[in-house]
């Protein structure tokens, strides 16, 4: 009998298994966060395929992170309510470029005349700039590429009329693409012809210099440039010891090449339902305010006001001072400065947080307010 209960138990067990579970919705109630966040590299995979910010680890430009974060923040914080606010930071500028292998034996090769016919259909020992990038997933050494593999190919170069050239390529984002490889001829413009490299004494900002200038002297890329263009620069750098082959990207931003990224903060605040670029304005009175509002008949009272146009600070040490500012007098002043300052470009529902100094008992300290503008005037919100 025992045996025949196992069994039972077991039966119910299998067949609960397989019975198709219920699908438990997202309870956790919407809540108000304040939010802090760094992008890392693993933050910019989440971004579209297609997008500078994916494709680079890095925004174009600020505006270009304006418009893609506010998609990333509703993904991966798909709970918190209207109200809530984030701080991100993030990079703009050029990609940072870690080559898979960058010592120069490794990375450069002579084609043989056997190498031309590893190209289907090929039965020529030269290459077109074309046919070049065809070969290359047939080439023994880059046949099976790595993310951001280097290869610097030296072969037989048809243009019309075969010559011996040397470029350079990189695996980006799955594909073999050209790059830009520096030339003995631009070595020799900056007097680096003996070896064709730079050298240790040269540091990281100088290279970047001599690039730069470079690539601004080269019509050939820099007559059709356009803002936001990117070119990855390959040179050799010897250290003294090993030939590396390095790897820079460099962009145009209207004058110059450059290299580089930058680290930005935005504040976004979530608002029916959406995360926007945060619109707040903070603003800290300067002296010329206090005496504004010293002018203001309808803020305080007049000895209030002689008070804090001679001392720019606001008295809340006691209420029996006849200098005192309660806080719907403070209310008052702020709103008038911002009033004065910022009627003509608010916008409906925008915030603004004013910070001021007050005196108490012979200490100040910096005190801040936030108000709304409703479409007419500057307002306490309700809290």
């Amino acid at each position: 009998m025992k045996k025949i209960s196992n069994i039972l138990v077991l039966a119910a067990l299998a067949l609960s298994a397989c019975q198709k579970q219920p699908v438990i919705p997202n309870t956790m109630p919407l809540h108000k966060a304040k939010l802090t966040q760094t992008l890392v590299a693993a933050d910019y995979k989440k971004l579209d395929t297609s997008s500078y910010g994916y494709k680079n680890g890095v925004f174009q430009s600020e505006d270009d992170a304006k418009q893609t974060i506010p998609g990333l923040l509703a993904t991966e914080y798909p709970r918190v309510d209207d109200g809530s606010t984030a701080d991100v930071t993030f990079n703009v500028g050029t990609p940072q470029v870690k080559v898979a292998d960058s010592v120069y034996k490794n990375v450069a090769y002579t084609l043989t005349n056997a190498d031309y016919l590893l190209l289907p259909g090929n039965k020529f020992t030269d290459f077109t700039a074309a046919q070049i990038l065809s070969w290359l997933p047939y080439g023994p050494k880059t046949s099976s590429p790595k993310a951001n593999q280097l290869a610097v190919l030296t072969f037989n170069y048809y243009s019309g009329s075969v010559s011996v050239q040397t470029f350079g390529y990189m695996y980006l984002n799955g594909a073999w693409q050209q790059i830009y490889l520096l030339s003995p001829a631009q070595y020799a413009s900056i007097g680096r012809s003996n070896h064709n490299e730079f050298v240790a004494t040269d540091n990281v900002s100088s290279v970047n210099t001599y690039i730069g200038a470079l690539l601004k002297a080269d019509l050939s890329i820099s007559a059709t440039a356009q803002v936001g263009d990117i070119q990855y620069v390959s040179y050799n750098y010897y250290d003294g010891t090993t030939d590396f082959q390095k790897v820079t990207a460099f962009a145009f931003d209207g004058s110059n090449w450059v290299s580089g990224s930058t680290p930005r903060t935005l504040s976004f605040e979530r608002a029916s339902g959406k995360w926007v670029v945060s619109s707040t304005v903070s603003y800290t009175l300067v002296k010329d305010d206090y005496v504004y509002i010293g002018t203001q008949t309808t803020v305080g009272t007049q000895a209030a006001r002689d008070n804090v146009a001679k001392y720019p600070d606001f008295n809340i040490s006691a209420t029996t001072d006849a200098t005192y500012w309660s806080d719907a007098d403070l209310n008052a002043a702020m709103i008038a400065v911002l009033t004065e300052k910022f009627k003509t470009t608010a916008l409906p529902n925008q915030k603004f947080v004013v910070t001021y100094v007050v005196y108490s008992f012979g200490k100040t300290s910096n005190v801040s307010k936030t108000f709304v503008f409703d479409g007419t005037n500057f307002v306490v919100p309700q809290s």
